[in-house]
């Protein structure tokens, strides 16, 4: 299995949030995880990381932050050449998806727990 190593923007240490289960289960499936969040905190013995990732190479990004708090990363997911940038239910964002798709980044609207669970991820 290629390691598509993803981070997770909006990663919480709230068991209840899907970003935590999103880390959860990336982990549990052999995925290397960059939990980045607001506040520093661990997910599944991983750290969440409030410092940007410099220099790092991503297969995937997966948001779960909403339209409205993207447009500060915008310029550095792009600066970061994911393949992909996954937008889960509720994070779909029009103007976010068309800077991508003019950088040859693959936009995906699904949910990131979903794939994994169906072997689709």
């Amino acid at each position: 299995m290629e390691d598509k190593k993803t981070l997770v923007i909006g990663a919480s240490e709230k068991a209840s949030r899907y970003s935590n289960m999103a880390v959860h289960l990336l982990n549990d499936n052999s995925y290397t995880v960059y939990a980045y969040g607001l506040r520093k905190g661990v997910i599944s013995n991983l750290e969440i990381k409030t410092d940007w990732p410099e220099n790092e190479e991503f297969h995937t990004v997966t948001m779960y932050i909403g339209p409205k708090n993207q447009s500060i990363y915008y310029d550095r997911i792009v600066a970061l050449k994911p393949k992909r940038v996954i937008f889960n239910p509720g994070t779909e964002n029009r103007e976010f998806v068309n800077i991508l798709l003019k950088n040859d980044i693959e936009i995906v609207e699904n949910c990131t727990l979903v794939m994994i669970n169906r072997g689709v991820f």
